[in-house]
């Protein structure tokens, strides 16, 4: 209940992990500010949310525009006026494929999103922050964050590597401070993501693995939700520039154990 009464800003919180996020806030009694790009999709989780009793808001918000971050700011502040922390969780994949097959436009909508939009939030809240005397922001990494190898999947993974320097550099200009700023790595997560995957064509049957590596590594949506709702209730300023895996431990072990029993069985390609 550590973020009870706690206004929580969470972009791309429509579905998936954002929601997740969200929800797991809410049912412990904070106040929720969700956007996304599609106003119908906000409109309908405001509806549910409040059908559960939850406070809640939203606006459709294009978190690559600077001019939409303060709108999505000044949004929070009006209704309820203050905000606690900030979740920079909207972001774009470009699914299983080679660069080449992805467009230009895809690839800078990627670019735009998961680094740029990043980089206008914590533009604009951190100071918000510093006057206020505290605030969290935790920044959603992904495949990549780690600077690890991530073939097919080089646009999205190069986002990610940039979201946990943009982390550990802020909270570096910002040591000292009440301010936290820290990166959550969720790892695989099972969401609608993996069901509408797009691939490229030479690349169908390397994809046919997915579905086993999502079964060993695979972390369930609510369970993202309820860690990142853990790390959102923390003391601002007491840990800051963390990187916070989900795949550690047993997760791991048991991971690892389940791909080398699907290597074995030949159920993975290539």
């Amino acid at each position: 209940m550590r973020v009870k009464d706690k206004v929580i800003v969470i972009t791309g919180s429509t579905r998936g992990i954002g929601h997740a996020i969200a929800k797991a806030c809410a049912r412990r009694g904070a106040k929720i500010v969700i956007c996304s790009r599609q106003r119908s999709s906000v409109e309908k989780v405001c509806r549910d949310f409040k059908k559960d009793n939850f406070q809640v808001t939203g606006i459709t918000v294009d978190v690559a525009k600077s001019s939409d971050i303060k709108k999505l700011f000044d949004h929070a502040l009006k209704t309820f006026g203050k905000i606690d922390v900030w979740i920079n969780n909207a972001g774009l994949s470009g699914g299983y494929r080679y660069l080449s097959d992805l467009s230009g436009e895809e690839i800078t909508d990627i670019i735009n999103v998961n680094i740029t939009g990043t980089l206008l939030s914590c533009r604009l809240i951190i100071p918000y922050f510093i006057e206020k005397n505290g605030g969290v922001v935790i920044n959603m990494s992904g495949k990549g964050g780690k600077g690890e190898a991530s073939p097919y999947l080089t646009a999205y993974a190069a986002s990610k590597t940039a979201v946990n320097h943009i982390t550990k550099n802020l909270s570096k200009e910002y040591k000292g401070s009440q301010v936290s700023i820290n990166s959550v790595l969720p790892g695989m997560v099972e969401t609608d993501f993996f069901k509408n995957l797009k691939v490229s064509p030479l690349l169908e049957s390397k994809a046919k693995s997915i579905p086993y590596i999502l079964k060993a590594f695979g972390v369930p949506v609510e369970a993202v939700g309820e860690f990142v709702a853990g790390i959102a209730g923390q003391k601002p300023g007491k840990k800051t520039g963390r990187q916070y895996s989900m795949i550690k431990g047993f997760r791991l072990i048991r991971g690892i154990v389940l791909m080398v029993l699907f290597g074995m069985t030949g159920k993975l390609k290539g």
